[in-house]
């Protein structure tokens, strides 16, 4: 009986964001590579960055503690993962960081948005604009929307295991992780992905996260960009450790590594 009730207890206080922070994100590492891809491009730091798709908007918070001069803007459509941001990442911020967040419950195609040297669309979200016309359309909104020498940043990722149903399993500590691509439709592109976890102990969680994607080629990305009306695209590999997996190092390329997957970077210069 004992054994019961905290697993109910356990159960009633699964944090779906924590463990996605843990599992997917590391939003002081993203907030380096930012800096350093900006100044890369420029030659002088960025100040204001905004996150489109942000949910809960860690990477906002990390950004806006880096710098004092850092100012950070979240956007995203759902109230709920922007409440959650609110209360556990903002909140850890002392007042005069708060004060240099905005948060905003809008649509990134939205035209009136804020402007930004930076605007950062992770986490691989853009995907669910499955439509050619409506992912050009928020490309040009970026564009529109960046202050002069701005830049976009945005994560791809593919490979000939991304072109079937699989899943993965990452073991952490006292949980797993698993990324559960359901399907693909090699005639359109799309494919449905959850994400899974299991803590120790405890049964399988099913489906916690749900994306309808449609996968975006690195060189459809870049066309498009380039048609909206950015100068130049920078494409960032990850190289490989000695497992053959990726070593979270990012480096200019014009040549990819021929790999089963593969996760890069694309930085747009206005």
């Amino acid at each position: 009986m004992k054994k019961r009730t905290i697993m109910q207890v356990s159960k009633e206080h699964f944090d779906k964001y924590a463990y996605y922070q843990k599992a997917v994100q590391s939003p002081n590492d993203d907030a380096d590579f930012i800096e350093k891809a900006y100044w890369r491009a420029r030659g002088r730091e960025a100040k204001i960055m905004r996150e489109d798709f942000a949910a809960a908007f860690a990477l906002t918070c990390s950004w806006t503690r880096k710098n004092e001069q850092h100012v950070g803007i979240a956007v995203d459509f759902d109230q709920e993962p922007l409440d959650y941001g609110k209360k556990h990442y903002l909140s850890k911020l002392n007042p005069d960081q708060q004060s240099r967040v905005q948060v905003l419950q809008e649509n990134v195609l939205k035209p009136e948005l804020p402007k930004a040297d930076v605007i950062a669309a992770l986490n691989f979200s853009y995907m669910g604009f499955k439509e050619r016309n409506i992912l050009k359309d928020y490309f040009k909104n970026c564009l529109d929307t960046l202050n002069e020498d701005g830049i976009l940043m945005l994560d791809c990722f593919g490979g000939a295991g991304t072109q079937e149903p699989n899943v993965h399993e990452t073991e952490h500590d006292n949980f797993s992780y698993y990324w559960d691509q359901d399907t693909f439709n090699p005639v359109t592109n799309e494919s449905q992905f959850y994400i899974h976890f299991k803590l120790k102990g405890e049964k399988k969680r099913e489906r916690v996260f749900s994306y309808d994607w449609r996968l975006w080629s690195l060189t459809e990305l870049r066309d498009l960009l380039q048609e909206v009306g950015f100068k130049s695209t920078v494409v960032y590999w990850e190289g490989t450790d000695d497992d053959g997996d990726g070593d979270g190092i990012f480096t200019p390329t014009e040549t990819g590594d021929e790999c089963e997957s593969w996760v890069a970077y694309i930085v747009a210069l206005r």
